[in-house]
């Protein structure tokens, strides 16, 4: 960068605060809940968020049985070095949104996680995109794997990212998944 490249003042800096809850609290209340239960008490304030949602401002709109919607703003705090939101954020986002529609058709006591995901880029997301909303929905849910799909859109329903995922289905176990570290 020569001088004549280089900003002549330093930007005004900005701030984000984030507060969580223990991310404890929130895998022990969806014990002896359905996926879909779980879910709809999240939606409710009812089981604490986890800190994902918090850091990246993601909110679920809806949750139906194979199923789920979810909107989060495209702020300049998810910005990448040449002024879009990073891709790395619309794929937690997409990744959230199909992993949650797997959940909801999950009985108690069964589990997910994610064995691959593949994502689509095919716009530009900025602020100037507003709130972008993601609809994930379950293709295939069998004893051992499902298979979702995923897209976002803009504020003004254009497409801007697609996603299909792979996730492995499982009995959880009877102890916690996360045990409290002692005082």
């Amino acid at each position: 960068m020569t001088s004549e490249t280089r900003p002549t003042e330093e930007p005004a800096a900005r701030r984000r605060m984030v507060e969580w809850s223990d991310p404890r609290l929130t895998a022990r209340a969806g014990r002896g809940r359905s996926g879909l239960e779980f879910l709809r008490a999240l939606m409710t304030d009812e089981v604490p968020r986890p800190p994902i949602v918090s850091l990246l401002g993601m909110e679920m709109v809806s949750a139906e049985a194979g199923q789920v919607i979810m909107r989060m703003g495209a702020g300049e705090h998810l910005y990448n070095p040449i002024g879009t939101v990073h891709g790395g954020a619309l794929a937690t986002l997409l990744d959230s949104v199909m992993g949650c529609a797997v959940h909801s058709v999950l009985p108690e006591g069964r589990g997910y996680t994610t064995l691959e995901i593949k994502v689509n880029y095919l716009r530009p997301v900025t602020e100037a995109s507003g709130v972008v909303t993601a609809v994930g929905e379950v293709v295939h849910a069998g004893r051992q794997q499902a298979v979702a799909e995923g897209r976002v859109t803009d504020a003004e329903g254009r497409l801007c990212a697609t996603a299909s995922t792979t996730c492995l289905l499982f009995d959880l176990p009877e102890a916690p998944l996360l045990v409290t570290p002692p005082d």
